[in-house]
């Protein structure tokens, strides 16, 4: 699909989750459209190939390998990202360069209300809801700090409209993420920055592929009987949700809830 409606040229980016699945396919889209795409992720190898994808397209990235759910990480990551070509780097923050960010890094976890642990909340808890508030409030501080009118895009998930067996952890984490973005769209919205949430049906990405073939094609007769477009969606029709968003074409939308899932939910 042709990008040209959504001109980046100048700005600089910063997505999370980029390694993979719909993370990398929005950096791409992101270098793409012209912007410098500051990719983060903790899986070394899958974020390198998106960066030199990018590069080999005649893009500019740039590679952060940490974890999201480790706040000085990310923060410093950031601030990298923010601070002007030829800084110095011992400036702390710096003044510049933070447009866009995209909060995308997310994990499965499936497990009973009644079987599940402390930890498994507590972990997915960690990288589906703080590792996003973490990137939202640096990515916010930074914009306000240079009066930038900027735009945050936090990924959420069709799991916020639908009930269903295994869902707790990824569900409240997701619904938080929710509430998360309609606050701070109110909080930040004086400043011009915008705050808008994606919330995908199933994607066939690396994350929801893992699970084992009998299961995946389950889902797959499940979402062809239940879903209007009778399909499972790819990463790029995501990627292309999050650059609207993202973008200047959608200047007049903030603390708004995207829903490109197939028709499968089709909440008021």
């Amino acid at each position: 699909m042709p990008v040209t409606a959504y001109d980046l040229t100048g700005r600089t980016a910063f997505v999370t989750g980029a390694a993979s699945g719909i993370g990398r396919s929005s950096a791409v889209l992101f270098a793409r459209a012209g912007a410098t795409v500051h990719c983060a992720d903790r899986d070394e190898q899958g974020l390198h190939a998106t960066t030199d994808l990018i590069k080999q397209e005649g893009g500019t990235a740039h590679a952060h390998p940490l974890d999201v759910s480790d706040r000085a990480q990310l923060t410093a990551a950031i601030a990298t990202a923010a601070r002007p070509p030829g800084a110095d780097a011992g400036t702390g923050t710096g003044v510049g360069g933070l447009d866009i960010m995209a909060a995308i890094a997310g994990v499965m976890h499936s497990s009973p209300v009644l079987e599940t642990r402390d930890e498994d909340l507590d972990r997915v808890f960690a990288i589906n809801f703080k590792g996003i508030l973490y990137a939202c409030q640096e990515a916010a501080r930074t914009m306000i700090a240079n009066g930038t009118r900027g735009s945050i895009v936090t990924m959420a998930s069709g799991a916020v409209d639908t009930g269903g067996p295994g869902l707790l952890c990824y569900g409240v984490a997701k619904a938080a993420v929710v509430q998360l973005t309609k606050t701070l769209a109110t909080e930040v919205g004086p400043h011009g920055i915008r705050v808008n949430a994606v919330a995908p049906g199933w994607i066939r990405t690396p994350m929801t592929t893992r699970h084992d073939d009998r299961a995946q094609a389950h889902t797959e007769s499940l979402m062809t009987r239940m879903a209007p477009l009778g399909r499972v969606g790819e990463p790029d029709e995501i990627a292309h949700a999050v650059l609207h968003l993202a973008s200047d074409a959608a200047s007049f939308t903030t603390g708004q809830i995207l829903r490109p899932n197939g028709g499968v939910a089709m909440p008021w």
